[in-house]
């Protein structure tokens, strides 16, 4: 099940949270988990604006810089996100299938 940050900034609630969808766009973006501690003035905004992608698809980038430029607690909400990051990327991994009549599969061969 995935988790989910519930953030509330100038009255409006947010949900936070990561799914496959919104890796693939922050990934797409140009986001790079590598790069979190090499690059944290690029990475670690982008990583807070993607978890804003699976509820809150149209909310400006602007906006979502804001409220990070307003955000306490920071740096615990930043390794929670990582956290929500590494989950959704680890579930792609996950044979929760296997075995189950219809599925695909597939074998390897010299």
């Amino acid at each position: 099940m995935a988790k989910t940050i519930h953030l509330k900034f100038e009255g409006k609630d947010y949900e936070l949270e990561y799914n496959r969808d919104a890796v693939r766009v922050l990934e797409s973006t140009g986001f790079v988990a590598d790069d979190l501690f090499t690059k944290p003035v690029t990475m670690l905004p982008m990583l807070f604006y993607g978890a804003f992608m699976a509820h809150h698809k149209g909310i400006k980038r602007k906006e979502v810089e804001r409220i990070y430029e307003n955000l306490s607690g920071r740096s615990d909400l930043i390794g929670v996100l990582i956290e929500m990051y590494r989950d959704t990327v680890s579930s792609l991994m996950v044979d929760d299938n296997d075995g189950a009549e219809g599925n695909a599969t597939w074998t390897m061969s010299e």
